[in-house]
């Protein structure tokens, strides 16, 4: 039996996933502060922020799966859709047009549009070699997140539609057509022997508009929202993004 360890933070997603566990007869435990139990099971996954999950996977001698920071700048230029370079934050600040600016790994400043590089934060606050990607500013009709296990999409959700899709009922709408253009574009993506992929990973896709499709990011399973996506068929693509490291010993 699978056995899925979660955060402590009480989440819509954890509670969808604990709920997804025992539909799926998987075993489900709470990781309480930095406290990791021990866990002798063979199959494990994870789900939560990123600091938790590298925390419990060093202390289990894990391995979690997720995307290079540069995968998405090597994404041939027919499934990007527009223009994206990897960086550094010093670099960044000298650009003097438009773009879309990110943190390419964690989320220490806000990723949006910015005029030119001197609105991104000050000298001094963050590492000057911080990786950020810089991407061309398009504007996104429609996004789609695709839970992907071994390059084949296992469940598929809107979830951004000029603003966030959730409905008031707390559905995330979305059309049979569309659902499946996302899915089918998502689909040539991973069919394409030449994109570099983990075995179980996030990828977003979209429309933009004057373009078509395109995709938008890639993300760690274990660490992504699920919106609409049926959590139990996210369960396994969170038990392939984890795996035994051979020869560590548990605590």
């Amino acid at each position: 039996m699978p056995t899925l360890l979660l955060s402590a933070r009480q989440t819509d997603d954890a509670q969808l996933l604990w709920r997804a566990c025992i539909a799926a007869d998987w075993s489900v435990m709470r990781v309480h502060g930095w406290r990791v139990p021990e866990v002798t099971d063979l199959d494990l996954a994870l789900y939560g922020e990123p600091l938790f999950a590298r925390h419990v996977a060093q202390t289990l001698g894990l391995n979690l799966h997720e995307p290079t920071l540069n995968w998405l700048p090597n994404l041939p230029g027919c499934w990007r859709g527009r223009d994206v370079r990897l960086t550094t934050l010093a670099e960044a600040r000298g650009i003097a047009v438009s773009a879309f600016i990110k943190p390419a790994d964690e989320k220490c400043f806000d990723a949006k549009v910015y005029a030119n590089g001197t609105e991104l934060p000050a000298p001094g606050l963050l590492p000057e070699e911080l990786p950020v990607l810089i991407q061309q500013a398009v504007a996104w009709e429609v996004e789609f997140r695709c839970f992907v296990l071994d390059r084949r999409v296992e469940t598929l959700s809107v979830y951004w539609r000029d603003g966030l899709a959730k409905a008031e009922d707390g559905s995330w709408p979305a059309s049979v057509g569309e659902l499946k253009a996302a899915q089918e574009f998502c689909e040539r993506v991973l069919a394409d022997e030449s994109v570099a992929l983990p075995p179980a990973v996030v990828i977003d896709v979209g429309r933009i508009r004057g373009h078509g499709w395109a995709v938008v990011e890639s993300n760690a399973a274990w660490a992504s929202g699920l919106y609409g996506c049926d959590p139990v068929r996210v369960l396994p693509v969170l038990q392939r993004a984890c795996e035994r490291i051979q020869g560590m010993h548990t605590v």
